[in-house]
């Protein structure tokens, strides 16, 4: 039981089985600077109340410098029989400054130590994602301004509805990433709160300055109910469910890439370097990047059921279930994070066939609703117009023709209010730039949106 650091109550040692099975340290052991960082600033605290000398404190913070030091050359070696990295930290400190070490868990419990680490660690983590989403953000704008005057048909139903500017695309998803990153930083200000001093559940009977530790690890708050602070996971929760719908709009933005590659659309090209071929069909050039960014997404979903499962069961306070919550947590980030920069670094090379997305935004009528609009402004009402534009359809449809093709004595025999100018709403940059309204998709439209967008990212990012 010597490496127990709580094994006084125990006259037997704990099965070989029991320390694999309930040993976190091949997840947790990545916290290592938090929890480090975090025991640095209880020492100081402690130090200030005169619970510790400064002598002791000075010998604990120096001697936690050395065990990070010693984990980030990869020096330390990890036990099961040490369970996680709190106790890693706290054993190899006391091997390295004798007894003093063992005083840095006074008026504190690994509850609320590895509640303020994973709390560090996600502020982080979220400051990190934000500056990724964004720069991601900036290739979506750069990409909405090359593209401004580029026609594709519009979807809906998937099926050609409208024709839109490729730019006004692009900018869908700055606002979507947008979104994203504005519930990131929301959730930034509930992971701001310091559990430390919770304790075990009901808090110490030491003299702690839990506003002093705050101050010193740029906690905005301290957690009021000791209780709530080390049984509290919704913030991991929120967060998970943050990146869950940021995993879900790249994964809607890689299913738009998989399509506009395959050759019945042949939109676009990705670059070679984020392509990969088939074993057996040497013409294939395959967008695994994308989809793997897609299946990504499964996973990321999969984490929030997993920590939305794993707590709604518990009573207060902490539970050891709580361990669980790590690896969904580290996955989903990871995950997320690797999606949003491999996007950043590709869409870069994309080649926009232009002339293909040309030709089909000309098929299936796309600019009928141009039409039944026209009709609209010489006085016929909405509904007559719609009615008269479906028969149009019909028309062209029999003549296997597009619109804009047919003559104009067959559309003044639908509707006599149709003249001769006509013809320039049923051009497809007729249709873009009669769209000239804030959100609309007129190419000076897009233009203007692209530049409001990049002013409302940088200042964001001041």
């Amino acid at each position: 039981m010597s490496e127990k650091l709580w094994g006084g109550r125990f006259s037997t040692g704990t099965d070989s089985l029991v320390e694999e099975f309930s040993a976190s340290i091949a997840v947790d052991r990545r916290l290592y600077a938090q929890d480090i960082l975090g025991s640095m600033a209880h020492a100081r605290m402690l130090g200030r109340v005169g619970v510790l000398t400064p002598e002791e404190v000075a010998t604990i913070v120096s001697g936690l410098g050395e065990v990070r030091s010693e984990i980030e050359a990869g020096r330390m070696v990890f036990r099961p029989a040490l369970e996680d990295i709190h106790m890693h930290i706290e054993s190899r400190l006391t091997e390295l400054v004798g007894e003093v070490g063992k005083k840095l868990h006074t008026a504190r419990s690994r509850n609320d130590q590895v509640a303020t680490d994973l709390r560090l660690y996600a502020r982080e983590a979220l400051d990190d994602l934000r500056g990724a989403v964004g720069r991601l953000q900036e290739v979506f704008i750069d990409l909405a301004e090359r593209e401004a005057d580029t026609v594709m048909p519009g979807f809906t139903h998937m099926q050609v509805a409208q024709p839109v500017s490729f730019g006004h695309h692009c900018l869908a998803y700055v606002e979507m990433l947008h979104r994203d990153s504005q519930r990131l930083a929301d959730a930034r200000t509930r992971v701001n709160v310091l559990p430390l001093g919770a304790a075990a559940l009901a808090g110490t009977t030491f003299p702690i300055d839990r506003w002093d530790v705050a101050r010193q690890l740029g906690f905005a708050a301290i957690a009021e109910n000791s209780l709530d602070a080390v049984s509290d996971r919704d913030f991991v929760m929120e967060i998970l469910a943050d990146l869950a719908i940021l995993a879900v709009h790249l994964s809607r933005l890689a299913e738009e890439l998989i399509l506009w590659m395959s050759p019945p659309f042949a939109f676009i090209d990705l670059p070679d370097s984020f392509c990969t071929g088939s074993s057996i069909m040497p013409q294939k050039k395959n967008p695994d990047v994308a989809e793997l960014v897609r299946g990504k997404s499964g996973r990321v979903i999969g984490d929030l059921v997993a920590l939305l499962v794993l707590m709604k069961g518990q009573p207060l306070a902490y539970n050891r279930d709580n361990q669980e919550d790590k690896e969904g947590f580290f996955d989903a980030l990871d995950s997320v994070r690797a999606s949003v920069e491999i996007l950043a670094r590709m869409l870069p090379g994309l080649t926009v066939r232009r002339e293909a997305m040309r030709v089909q935004a000309e098929k299936g009528f796309a600019t009928a609703t141009d039409l039944a609009d026209y009709l609209v402004r010489k006085g016929l009402p909405f509904r007559d117009a719609h009615a008269v534009v479906g028969r149009a359809v019909r028309l062209a449809q029999e003549r296997a023709m597009a619109l804009e093709a047919m003559p104009l004595t067959e559309l003044q025999a639908l509707s006599p209010l149709i003249g001769e100018d006509v013809y320039a709403v049923l051009t497809l940059e007729g249709s873009l730039n009669a769209r000239r309204h804030p959100g609309g998709t007129a190419p000076e439209t897009v233009r203007a949106a692209a530049t409001r967008a990049r002013d409302r990212l940088h200042r964001e990012q001041a």
